[in-house]
């Protein structure tokens, strides 16, 4: 395949189903949260409108919990299957926050989900918004220890190497690592920008389609308030995840921007654009701006940004990667600012439900608060390279001992399944954003067979057969 070596396999269906899994867990971050808050503002308003606007969006949370849990199983046993080296060398750290979160976070989720999707008529409503804050704090904590793991795996701290394992002296020192605040406050506000671009391209497509209903008017403006408040905050937040960056992993911010050579003791420049040539070691066609890498990076204006050739080159991330890769989320990121500001300004000249050309824009920028996330994770995991624990464990030795074959096999029975599976989920997941909020109806209907062992997807009414048909 492509003469690749096996190691070049296992990271791409490393990187192929991670890629595929971060989707969904980011949407529900985002809908859990959004649902806490459209279930406790209806239950302090009494405004219907916040009630239909949970029940659309519950079955949409639903479907992707579900698709997000079936595609996350994948990524534990590759561990074993694929990365054996890592999981024998690192197992003693990551097992065990592995576990925590399966411990807390998994079960405080499976604990009040079906309350939460199936209880609306059969338990007392401060029980269930009980219920449905409980999974949004699930979410949340998930996401604490999946960062938490993986952030060791960037700035490793509180171990010993004991007889060539990492062994555990300091949990608080393990969890609590350099890079594990600005990366968790950089992952949970990417999942809540994700989903309001995700909810504010669903009300601009109906609006589009003339369906100006109370409830889509409140979800995009909710979404835009949304974008307006947070997008600003995470380029913030990504500028402090970035200092961190530079103290901890100087490669990788030398590779990001492109920079091969410190010539003299001025300022950095800032490369906007170029091709970054790993073998000839520069950027071409590079177009620059003086002053501002020293700037951004460093805020000063007399200190330098590492060279990529201050590093031996086994040590050296692929510029050409993470130069681009940081640049689309950016840029996505700039976007989404001013999108926020536009819908500011629309909303006070009273035309933010009617400028068509604005919910165009919306609702093509659907899609971006994803593509930057997976451009943050590719900037940050292959960034990281070559090093698996950094300063510790080289990739190569993290591997398992498959053979090309094996490897290439796996590899497309997973593009194969996955792209058949989570495209008839996907397209079932965008079927019930095209049928829009409803108003819903208090009483559950006749027949209701409330005996009935139910099942995430079941919170969603269209039939999934009939979604597999038309897909």
């Amino acid at each position: 395949m492509l003469n690749l070596e096996a190691l070049d396999l296992a990271r791409i269906q490393f990187a192929f189903t991670v890629s595929f899994h971060i989707i969904f867990p980011a949407i529900t971050i985002g809908l859990a949260s959004f649902l806490a808050v459209l279930e406790g503002v209806w239950l302090k308003t009494h405004n219907d409108t916040y009630r239909d606007l949970y029940h659309f969006w519950s079955k949409i949370f639903a479907v992707n919990f579900g698709m997000g849990v079936v595609s996350g199983l994948v990524m534990a046993y590759q561990f074993g299957t694929n990365w054996s080296g890592f999981s024998d060398f690192a197992g003693a750290v990551t097992g065990p926050l592995l576990t925590y979160e399966v411990l807390t976070a998994f079960f405080l989720e499976a604990g009040f989900l079906g309350v939460m999707l199936f209880g609306w008529n059969r338990v007392g409503r401060g029980l269930h918004f009980f219920a449905t804050v409980m999974v949004a704090i699930g979410t949340l904590i998930s996401t604490f220890w999946i960062l938490a793991s993986n952030s060791w795996m960037q700035t490793p701290q509180g171990f010993a190497i004991v007889d060539g394992r990492v062994m555990p002296l300091d949990w608080l020192a393990i969890v609590f690592n350099p890079s594990f605040p600005f990366r968790l406050a950089h992952m949970a506000i990417a999942a809540f920008v994700a989903t309001a671009f995700f909810v504010g391209s669903s009300a601009a497509w109906h609006l589009l389609r003339g369906n100006d209903t109370a409830p889509v008017r409140k979800m995009f403006s909710m979404a835009l308030w949304m974008a307006l408040i947070v997008a600003p905050i995470q380029a913030l937040v990504g500028d402090a995840h970035g200092l961190n960056t530079l103290e901890h992993q100087p490669a990788k911010i030398a590779a990001i921007e492109g920079h091969w050579d410190n010539a003299d003791n001025g300022p950095s420049p800032l490369v906007l654009f170029g091709l970054p040539d790993m073998q000839a070691e520069k950027t071409r066609y590079a177009i620059e701006i003086p002053y501002l890498g020293s700037l951004i990076l460093t805020h000063s204006l007399d200190k330098q940004i590492p060279a990529l050739k201050s590093f031996p080159k086994e040590d050296r991330p692929n510029s050409t990667i993470i130069f681009w890769s940081f640049r689309v989320m950016a840029g996505l990121g700039l976007l989404m600012i001013l999108v926020g500001l536009l819908g500011l300004a629309l909303r006070r000249n009273g035309k933010v439900y009617r400028h068509r050309g604005f919910q165009r824009l919306v609702l093509l920028m659907g899609p971006s608060g994803l593509i930057a996330l997976l451009a943050g994770w590719i900037t940050t995991e292959v960034g990281r390279q070559p090093w698996v624990v950094y300063g510790l464990m080289r990739t190569h030795d993290a591997a398992s001992h498959h053979s090309v074959a094996q490897m290439s096999t796996s590899l497309a029975l997973f593009v194969v399944i996955y792209c058949s599976v989570f495209t008839v989920g996907i397209g079932y997941m965008m079927k019930l954003v095209s049928k829009g909020p409803q108003p819903h109806h208090e009483h559950p209907p006749a027949g209701d067979a409330t005996q009935t062992p139910r099942r995430p997807l079941s919170a969603a009414t269209t039939s999934l057969e009939s979604a597999a048909r038309t897909h």
